[in-house]
C-alpha cells in the first residue's frame, strides 16, 4: 500500500476524481487537493445550462464537500493558487509563499477562456468559473439584447439557455458558416444552425467581429460586413487555453499543455502527472500528442493516473474513445470518436427525424471513425463500443439500424 504524499493542483473534476480514485485504489498516504478558487470543488458543465438558467443550485454542483473530504482523508487547500513547481525539490509553491512537499504531483489545472480581443468593458463576459456564471446570470436577468461571439459548445449553450430564460433578442455570431464547425461536417452543421434559428435566435454565421464598444450604457458589436449589433450583454466564447504557465520553467515540457507520455506522466519527471484539459499526452491509437477539453476525458484520465500512481508495476495507458455532449433546447447532442474534418458520412434518421438522428463518419479507408447523435442514446452506446475494434461504416450502419431503438422526442413539459 502506497504511503507517499500526493499533491493534486486543480480542484475541478479531474483533480477531485484523481483524489477519490487514489483512495479507492489503495493509496494510504496523504492527499492534498489545491484549488485557486475559494469555492468548494464544483462541476462546470451546468454553468452554461441549468445553473445559468437558475434551475440548479450551487450545492447541486458540488463535487466534494468538506465532510466528504474529511471522510476520505483528502486535505483541501482552497483559495490560494499554485505559482510554481520545484521538480528537483519535490515541492509546489503557493501564492502565499508556502511550499507543499510531494512524492507524486498531479497537474489538473484545466484551461481558461481565451481572452476577449476587444477588452473587458462592463457587460462583456467569458464563462468558465462559478463567479463568471453568477455575474452573467445577473446581467441576463436584466434582459437583452444578447450577442454571443463564438458558436462552439459554450456559445451555443449560452444562446440556448438565454432563449429558454425568455430573452427575445439573442444573436449568435461566428466567422464559420455554421455552429460547432470543429466537430461537424458543413452539411450536418447547417442542421444545428436551423435549430437555433427555429428557436428565434438570430444567427450571423460567416461574420467576424471587428470590435466591441461601450456606447451609452450598453455595447455595440461591430462586424466585418460593416453592420453593428447593439447589446446589453456580450458573451465571448472563442476557445480555451491550458493553465500551464505556472509550471513553465520547472524543467517539465510545456507546449499547449503539459506534455506527457501514454501513461500521463510528464515529460521531464516521472513522478509528475497531468490530467484533463491541461494534459497533452501521447494517444496510443492516434499515435500523436492530443489535448482534449472534455469532461469525460478528465474523468477517465484521472482514473488511469490514480491507478498508475498506486500500481507503478502495472502501468495502464490512457487510450480513450473520445466522447463529449452538449444540451441545447430539447436536443442532447453526443459526439464520439472522430467527426467532421471532411470525413465521409451518412445520416440515419430516427423515428422523428427532426428531433432524433445519427451521423456516422468514416475514415478514407471506409472504417467507422465516429458519430454524432441527437436524442439517440442507444446509438451512442453502440458507437462507443464499436470504436474499440475496427468495423466498416457499412457494417456500423447496418448494426445500428437493426439493433438500436429509434430515438424518442424529448419532452419539454410536464
Amino acid at each position: 500500500m502506497s504511503v507517499s504524499t500526493v499533491v493534486i493542483v486543480g480542484a475541478s473534476v479531474g483533480g477531485v476524481r484523481t483524489a477519490r480514485a487514489l483512495r479507492s485504489s489503495g493509496h494510504a498516504g496523504e492527499i492534498v487537493l489545491v484549488g485557486a478558487e475559494e469555492h468548494l470543488p464544483y462541476d462546470r458543465p451546468p454553468l452554461s445550462k441549468a445553473f445559468l438558467a437558475g434551475t440548479a443550485t450551487r450545492g447541486e454542483l458540488t463535487l466534494l464537500g468538506e465532510d466528504a473530504a474529511d471522510a476520505a482523508g483528502i486535505r483541501l487547500e482552497l483559495g490560494t493558487p499554485a505559482t510554481a513547481v520545484d521538480v528537483a525539490g519535490r515541492a509546489v509553491e503557493l501564492a502565499d509563499g508556502r511550499r507543499l512537499a510531494f512524492d507524486e504531483l498531479v497537474v489538473a489545472t484545466g484551461a481558461r477562456p481565451r481572452p476577449s480581443p476587444w477588452g473587458a468593458p462592463p457587460g462583456l463576459h467569458v464563462l468558465r468559473t462559478l463567479d463568471d456564471a453568477v455575474a452573467l446570470r445577473e446581467d441576463l436577468r436584466c434582459g437583452g439584447p444578447l450577442v454571443v461571439v463564438g458558436a462552439g459548445f459554450i456559445g451555443a449553450e449560452v444562446a440556448a439557455t438565454a432563449t429558454a430564460m425568455g430573452l427575445a433578442d439573442v444573436t449568435l455570431v461566428d466567422p464559420a458558416r455554421a455552429p460547432l464547425g470543429r466537430v461537424l461536417s458543413p452539411a450536418v452543421a447547417r442542421r444545428f444552425a436551423r435549430l437555433h434559428a427555429d428557436r428565434g435566435v438570430r444567427t450571423r454565421f460567416g461574420a467576424a467581429v471587428t470590435g466591441v464598444e461601450a456606447v451609452d450604457g450598453g455595447l455595440v458589436v461591430g462586424l466585418d460586413d460593416g453592420s453593428r449589433l447593439p447589446a446589453a450583454t456580450v458573451v465571448v466564447g472563442i476557445g480555451a487555453v491550458p493553465n500551464d504557465e505556472w509550471v513553465r520553467g520547472s524543467g517539465l515540457t510545456v507546449a499547449d499543455g503539459v506534455v506527457c507520455d501514454r501513461y500521463s506522466r510528464a515529460r521531464g519527471a516521472s513522478n509528475v502527472h497531468a490530467v484533463g484539459d491541461v494534459a497533452r499526452w501521447f494517444h496510443p491509437r492516434r499515435r500523436r500528442l492530443v489535448r482534449a477539453e472534455h469532461w469525460t476525458n478528465a474523468v477517465e484520465q484521472a482514473e488511469r493516473v490514480a491507478h498508475n500512481i498506486t500500481h507503478p508495476d502495472d502501468l495502464r495507458a490512457h487510450d480513450p474513445v473520445e466522447y463529449a455532449w452538449t444540451d441545447q433546447y430539447d436536443w442532447r447532442i453526443q459526439v464520439v470518436g472522430r467527426t467532421g474534418g471532411g470525413l465521409d458520412h451518412v445520416i440515419l434518421p430516427g423515428a422523428d427525424p427532426d428531433h432524433g438522428f445519427a451521423v456516422l463518419y468514416a475514415d478514407p479507408a471506409g472504417e467507422f471513425a465516429g458519430a454524432v447523435a441527437v436524442n439517440w442514446p442507444r446509438a451512442v452506446i453502440a458507437c462507443r463500443k464499436a470504436l474499440r475494434a475496427p468495423v466498416s461504416l457499412a457494417t456500423m450502419r447496418e448494426n445500428i439500424t437493426a439493433a438500436t431503438e429509434r430515438p424518442r422526442r424529448t419532452r419539454t413539459g410536464p
